[in-house]
């Protein structure tokens, strides 16, 4: 529920800038991943074990972001996140290659978080000692519960014993540690839930991530559903969890997020305050904005084709478009409202390039139902608001 819309935005200033990497192999593919992984075949690449070739999709990686950089000029990049698939199967020397590449062809803030996702399954001290040195400085664990049962259920190549090792691998070489743990498994019982969540609080990383598991479409799981707690039950499990982090000194500073004091993900944090992004490798999306324009582009989702193209022409876009005035309002709120403390008001013009007038209608009506804080500094869900973010967002919705 929006007003009427100016044809334009006009931005005053340009919003931060991160870069997100999509690295596309997975060992395995998970029952319940709707992302872009596609899951590698022994002997399949050069790199002979691999299953990928290395050099061949770094090569594509570095001139995808050559592409993007006359919309970029004179733009500090702030973070990098690496995500996949899982990009820990990545050799230290080929994130070396890469980082330095970046490195050579944009400026990165001098404290700029540089975050990798990794798979207990592929972690070995080593190899993040490398991938440290070649200047990860953030990684993010893909743990989803530490009970061998549960791991099965959800097709994971690790068991419990290795995802323990992994973290404490990982905290002997970063500084700053995410665990990704998921609730809702197949018959998960409450008690289940409690023993994951403490597993994770006795390693004391600065950051967590617990996300409800959802039968997303196109996946075995959709197909084939496991048996489920149903949405009480949820509902529990999400209570329970939720005052044992924040009795841990954890805040909920975003929908799925949770952290210690300072340790929110920066590169996070620019997605849902409605920042810019380049977006290479395959599949990967991308925001962009410009005095009176912000863009959306979106890459070629196979890794081969991807590759391909970027040799062959340069650019693997199949799709660049500017987003229309009128959907940017419900684009921001969409992102805005995940984080539980909100944005400042002024952020909305700041980068929509939109007077805040065109979203009054449904600040009116959201604040009526009770889902959004009364502030008018702020845009910001209340309890209720975030339980029911689906219907606050889609006031939003032109």
């Amino acid at each position: 529920m929006i007003n009427s819309t100016p044809n334009k935005p006009s931005l005053s200033a340009l919003p931060p800038l991160a870069l997100y990497i999509h690295f596309p192999w997975c060992e395995k593919k998970c029952p319940y991943c709707d992302f872009n992984s596609h899951q590698i075949k022994e002997g399949a690449g050069i790199e002979g074990k691999a299953g990928f070739d290395e050099k061949r999709y770094i090569n594509a990686l570095i001139t995808d972001l050559e592409t993007e950089l006359p919309n970029i000029w004179g733009r500090q990049v702030h973070s990098i996140f690496i995500g996949g698939g899982t990009p820990s199967l990545l050799s230290p020397d080929g994130m070396d290659e890469l980082l330095s590449a970046i490195r050579a062809r944009v400026t990165l803030e001098p404290d700029a978080e540089i975050t990798m996702e990794a798979n207990p399954g592929s972690v070995e001290a080593n190899k993040l000692a490398g991938f440290a040195k070649a200047g990860i400085n953030r990684i993010s664990l893909g743990i989803q519960s530490f009970q061998d049962e549960k791991l099965k259920a959800l097709g994971r190549i690790h068991n419990g014993n290795e995802a323990k090792r992994a973290v404490e691998i990982a905290l002997n070489h970063f500084k700053s540690v995410n665990l990704d743990l998921m609730y809702g498994l197949p018959n998960q019982s409450l008690e289940d839930a409690k023993e994951d969540i403490q597993t994770a609080l006795s390693f004391k990383t600065p950051h967590l991530s617990f996300y409800n598991l959802t039968l997303e479409p196109n996946t075995y799981f959709a197909n084939f559903p496991p048996k489920l707690p149903n949405d009480d039950e949820i509902d529990a499990i999400f209570e329970q969890n939720l005052k044992l982090l924040q009795n841990a000194g954890y805040k909920r500073y975003e929908v799925s997020a949770y952290a210690k004091k300072d340790q929110e993900c920066k590169h996070n944090l620019n997605y849902w305050r409605f920042g810019d992004y380049i977006g290479i490798g395959a599949g990967a999306h991308g925001k962009i904005s410009f005095p009176e324009k912000i863009t959306r582009q979106v890459r070629e989702r196979h890794p081969d084709t991807y590759m391909r193209l970027m040799e062959t022409k340069g650019n693997a876009l199949i799709e660049s478009k500017e987003i229309p005035a009128k959907d940017l309002p419900f684009e921001f709120m969409l992102n805005a409202l995940r984080l539980t403390d909100g944005v400042d008001t002024s952020t909305f013009s700041e980068r929509t390039g939109l007077p805040l007038s065109t979203i009054s209608k449904g600040l009116d009506e959201s604040s009526k139902k009770g889902l959004l804080d009364e502030n008018p500094l702020k845009l910001k869900p209340t309890d209720q608001g975030l339980r029911y973010l689906n219907n606050l967002q889609g006031i939003f919705l032109g």
